[in-house]
């Protein structure tokens, strides 16, 4: 079940309220699940049953995304602002370094918990902040034609493109190696969190910005990529592990990028790993 937490995170203008969506399952050490960018919670429910076998697993909306509200005038969308958001959040929900997953945008995010010492272990399954400008320029411009995609077929379409294989890959076949392995109902609902993703642009926009060339020490950390990645494309891998010395690199066969849903039993192993 769906909750909100809403708590105030500190600014230049003063506090601002900030309200999250997440949900809870399982038990064991805290486990943050962070998507990307269009995405919602539900990115994760390939392989949440897994993971709540050991952990207790909190997936969560990011502002602006699911059913998350916008952030507020005043927070910025970037990737250090969102750590000291999602350290309130953790702060809010009584998570004491939490175990923190996260893809895409969300494998930032990730990452900057554990350079601030918010984290207990990070995985990151092919972050966001590696990219060159060129690389930059043309997984936005992907991203932006998802965006106004999903804006522009009407809902009925949407439909009827997720009942067959060939119109879920044309759908979502960019993010996932085998789309066809997403139902129909998982593929209308992100279809429909990408059109009402009210953080979209602001944290696109960011994301021009989004360099993590720090060190992350002092704890367990995994970056690890699809090898079928058509966004954020696999050559950034060794790049991470030039900036982070002591991350584990690990390849992810046969996935794209959100390899959640093409192997759930590896990406599921891969987290459990690197939090153990």
């Amino acid at each position: 079940m769906t909750t909100t937490a809403s708590f105030t995170v500190a600014t230049a203008a003063g506090p601002r309220p900030v309200s999250v969506a997440y949900e809870r399952t399982g038990s064991g050490a805290p486990l943050l699940l962070l998507h990307g960018i269009g995405h919602h919670l539900r990115a994760w429910d390939p392989v949440t049953r897994i993971l709540a076998a050991e952990r207790e697993v909190i997936a969560v909306d990011l502002p602006g995304f699911g059913t998350s509200p916008a952030l507020p005038d005043g927070v910025p969308y970037g990737h250090v602002s969102l750590g000291r958001v999602l350290g309130a959040l953790c702060d809010e929900l009584g998570l004491d370094r939490p175990h923190v997953a996260g893809n895409s945008l969300g494998g930032l995010f990730a990452l900057e918990l554990g350079r601030t010492g918010r984290a207990r272990s990070v995985t990151a399954l092919s972050p966001a902040g590696f990219s060159t400008e060129a690389e930059r320029r043309y997984a936005f411009g992907i991203l932006r034609a998802m965006w106004r995609g999903a804006l522009a077929l009407p809902v009925p379409l949407i439909e009827r493109l997720s009942r067959s294989t060939a119109g879920r890959a044309a759908l979502t076949g960019t993010i996932y190696a085998r789309p066809g392995r997403r139902s129909p109902e998982a593929v209308v609902a992100e279809t429909l969190a990408l059109r009402g993703a009210t953080g979209f642009d602001r944290t696109l926009e960011a994301g021009r910005g989004a360099d993590f060339r720090e060190d992350v020490k002092g704890l367990p950390v995994t970056v690890a990529w699809g090898m079928r990645d058509r966004l954020l494309l696999r050559g950034q891998g060794p790049r991470a592990k030039r900036a982070i010395p002591d991350a584990r690199l690990v390849r992810l066969p046969g996935c794209g990028h959100v390899p959640m849903n093409d192997d759930p039993a590896l990406v599921a192993r891969v987290i459990l790993d690197t939090s153990r």
